[in-house]
């Protein structure tokens, strides 16, 4: 029987960038090279919980979004399965795991070094899935803090399709759908009147 790992790749929107939680290997094949978050399952441990539990190692948070991804046959020449997932996170309430001597660190999505076990073609297989993800459900929310300007909003859209936005259509796009609302509170951004802060109707994943 093969032997199952899982992979996560962990996406984040830091300095108007996507971004994903990468990690050294400390031990061979690949040492001293960047991967995944992953492993092998433990004793009894299904793929969705093993996920859930290298999330929660990597990042120090667990109620977030998380889907799994596709599953890898031919990324290990050991003839080792991948499950993937994906996940998303606001680096905000991210408490990366220190106590190593390489610890994780987020990484532009745009300027990946190479990647262990072809770690990449997960990546590229992420990034097209949240791509679309964007087009029929409301999964930036797991990238927001619980208000929000819609320029924040729309810089998020903006890292993740790699490309601008009109800022009117956007706007118009967001609030048609139905899926933000306005608190009533405004914050400053930078030398601009105060902006309108909005929310997400649901904190959990919606399609549209």
């Amino acid at each position: 029987m093969r032997p199952v790992a899982v992979l996560v790749v962990i996406f984040t929107v830091q300095d108007d960038r996507l971004q994903v939680l990468l990690v050294r290997r400390s031990a061979p094949p690949y040492q001293g090279w960047w991967s995944l978050p992953g492993g092998l399952l433990s004793p009894g441990e299904g793929p969705d919980e093993a996920a859930v539990r290298k999330l929660a190692e990597e990042t120090g948070v667990a109620e977030v979004y998380l889907e799994q991804l596709y599953t890898f046959w031919d990324l290990d020449d050991r003839e080792g399965v991948a499950v993937a997932y994906f996940a998303l996170v606001d680096a905000r309430q991210a408490h990366l795991a220190r106590r190593r001597e390489w610890p994780p660190a987020w990484m532009a999505v745009s300027e990946l070094p190479p990647l262990a076990f072809k770690n990449e073609r997960v990546v590229e297989y992420g990034l097209r899935r949240l791509r679309a993800k964007l087009e029929y459900s409301n999964v930036a929310y797991s990238l927001l803090p619980p208000q929000f300007t819609l320029s924040q909003l729309q810089r998020v859209y903006e890292a993740i399709l790699g490309r601008r936005l009109d800022k009117r259509n956007f706007r118009r796009r967001m609030l048609s759908l139905g899926l933000i609302v306005p608190t009533g509170v405004r914050a400053a951004e930078g030398r601009h009147r105060p902006a309108q802060l909005y929310a997400f109707k649901e904190r959990r994943p919606v399609l549209f």
